[in-house]
This record gives C-alpha cells, structure tokens and sequence, in this order.
C-alpha cells in the first residue's frame, strides 16, 4: 500500500513505496504499516550511515514481504494464548468424535505443564528450536516417568505444527534432547503390579475402606471414599482401562443370567461405547457378577433421588423449572450422576488402601 505522505524530512526516506527509513538520534530505524494486523512494524536498522541504512531498509522490506505471502505473523502471541487457540481447535475433534474427552483432558494437562516450564508470557516468536531442550531435565526433576516425557514431547510438538501452520510461529517443533532407551528388558517396560500373594490384602483393605465410609454416608467425604472403593473392586473385576470406566453410565451395564449344565451364574454385560473408548471402537464385554454393581446403584441412585428432592425445593424457590436426572443415564462412579470422578482424587484414595494393606511398594512404581 502506497503511503499517503508524500513530503519527507531530510532524516526521512521512502523504501518502495509504502515503508520509510528514518533517523533518531544517530541511528536509522525502519517503520512498515501491516493492514492486515493494524500495526507498524518498527525496527532499528543498528547503522548510522544513511547509505547503508536504506540497503539495509530493502533488505528488511523484501524480507519482510515475502514472509507475509507465507501467513507469517509479525506480532506475535504468548505461549498461553498459543496453547488456548490449540485447545481450541483440539475441541473441534471432541465435537466430531474424532478424540475422547478425555484424550483432549490429557492434552490440556500435558500443555499447562509445558507453559509452566516455558512461561505464560513468552512469545511465540522468539522461541527456538533448542528452547526445549532442557524439557526432560526439569520433568524428571518432578519425578515425571519417562514414558510420560515422552507423550509430553509429542502433544507439545504436535501444537507447535499447528501454531507454525497458522502463521503464529517460526518454527514446527523443537528439538528436544534424545530420550533414554526405554527398553531394557521385558520387565523393565512391563507396568508395575501386585503380586500373587497381595491381591487377596488390597482387596480385604478396600472392603474396610469402603465399610469405614459407609457408617456416615450423608458426609460428601464418606460418600466418595465409598464410591472410589467400588470403583477399584469393579476394576479388580473388569480390568477395564481408568479412562473408560470413569465415564461409564448406568445404560452401559446389563445384568443378566447364564445357566451352563452345572449350575447358574450370574453375569454382567458391559458396553464400552465408542466415545469413550481409547480405540474409538465400541465393545462389549461379560464377567461373572460379585454384587459389586448392584450394592453401589442401590446406594447411589438412593443418594441421587435424596438430592433431588432438595434441588427441586431450592428450584422452586427460584422460580425455575427443574430436570430431575435420568438414572440411566447417571454415571457410574459420581456422587451426583453428573460428574466424572477426578483421577488426582482416585490416586489419592489408592494410596491410602495401599498404605492400609500394609504392603510394601517402595521399589515398585504401582499406580491405580
């Protein structure tokens, strides 16, 4: 775009038409109007002799130019507002089903910790290649496994090629420091379990658990700790991945039974939908049923019900209609029906069952 002045200072030069050069103090700078982002584009020139200032001027025009015909952006965004419009365009593919919500969760999760090692307000711009490449120096410091960089690296990298695509960033990646072999024998990468002999103690310590919470269960606390305790025995039952049983509902179970010529057996019948699926597959799935399933629902549909004679009053009050929920559609694990179980709330409950078995895990990593 032509600029509208026309009549220059004698420490004022015109570059191509629509940039100037100009001298303040003893040294030149550079000043270039961007219509698209509404903003002048203001650099020094570092020179003090006119001659090498305008060289230097056509040089930074034409630079500047060609990356504006490649959609880069001059001014730039901070690594959180970054994060924010990935997690926006990650949202999309929740919407289409093309991710579980709780893959965008771990996304989220994975990139906050990213910010924090970066720092919120750093600009997009002016990160580098080897920004990151003290990233697993100061993960481990958190106690962050190496499988867990790993992943990290990757959602991290994978946001860089979205920024860079857009036009937000310089580069596509960065590149962080070769990780250690993870492989180094078969036990090494198998995930830490109990053994044999301990699966009977963790089980006898999450029936006491569960029991110790059920003497009050109009206390939230109680209630969860109950909840979280059936969570780990249908677990132990299932084998299901966290991730899917945490969103089961209500409309995912069957109960059902199946006569062979010995005897009769009761079974249950779980559905893993798609969505909630980490696979993206729906599934179906029967184990022999303990009564685990049927104790939680009469005692949580029993709290929701109690619920909702309250939120129907308080409601009322307000003058605003109210929806009660539909148990079958109540999730599983959930207080409410509503909300999902939280995994910080879960691993913290697991550690206490643990340390009430009395079992010894200090050299074994042995999560939920």
């Amino acid at each position: 775009m032509t600029l509208k002045k026309q009549h220059f200072k004698s420490d004022e030069v015109l570059i191509f038409d629509d940039a100037i050069i100009y001298k303040r103090g003893n040294y030149w700078h550079f000043r270039l109007w961007l219509e698209k982002e509404r903003k002048y584009i203001r650099k020094s020139l570092q020179v003090k002799d006119k001659t090498a200032a305008i060289e230097k001027g056509r040089s930074y025009y034409l630079e500047t130019q060609g990356n504006i015909k490649q959609g880069k952006a001059y001014f730039s965004k901070t690594a959180q507002e970054g994060v924010d419009l990935y997690l926006k365009h990650r949202q999309k593919d929740v919407v289409a089903k093309l991710i579980v919500p709780l893959r965008f969760k771990t996304i989220k999760n994975n990139l906050a910790r990213w910010v924090d090692y970066i720092h919120k307000g750093t600009k997009l711009l002016e990160l580098t290649r080897s920004s990151c490449e003290d990233y697993y120096h100061k993960r481990t410091e958190y106690g962050a496994a190496l499988t867990t960089i790993h992943h990290e690296q990757t959602i991290i990298n994978a946001m860089m090629k979205y920024l860079y695509r857009q036009g937000e960033a310089h580069i596509d990646g960065f590149d962080f420091k070769k990780l250690p072999r993870i492989d180094k024998g078969d036990e090494s990468i198998k995930r830490a379990t109990f053994k044999p002999e301990e699966i009977g103690e963790v089980e006898a310590a999450i029936h006491a658990y569960a029991s110790e919470a059920f003497k009050d269960l109009n206390d939230s606390d109680n209630l969860k700790k109950y909840i979280i305790s059936y969570y780990f025995l249908i677990a132990m039952s299932t084998g299901m991945r966290s991730g899917e049983q945490i969103q089961l509902r209500w409309s995912d179970i069957a109960f059902t039974e199946y006569k062979d010529k010995a005897n009769e057996v009761s079974i249950i019948k779980i559905k893993v939908r798609a969505e909630i699926s980490k696979v993206r597959k729906t599934r179906s799935f029967m184990v022999r049923d303990k009564g685990y399933l049927e104790d939680l629902r009469s005692v949580l549909w029993k709290k929701i019900k109690e619920n909702e004679v309250l939120e129907k009053q308080e409601a009322e009050e307000r003058g605003e209609e109210f929806k009660a929920i539909d148990l079958a559609d109540a999730f599983i694990f959930s207080s409410d029906g509503k909300q999902e179980l939280q995994h910080n709330l879960i691993r913290y409950h697991f550690n206490k069952i643990v340390e009430l078995s009395g079992i010894d895990t200090k050299n074994r990593k042995i999560v939920p």
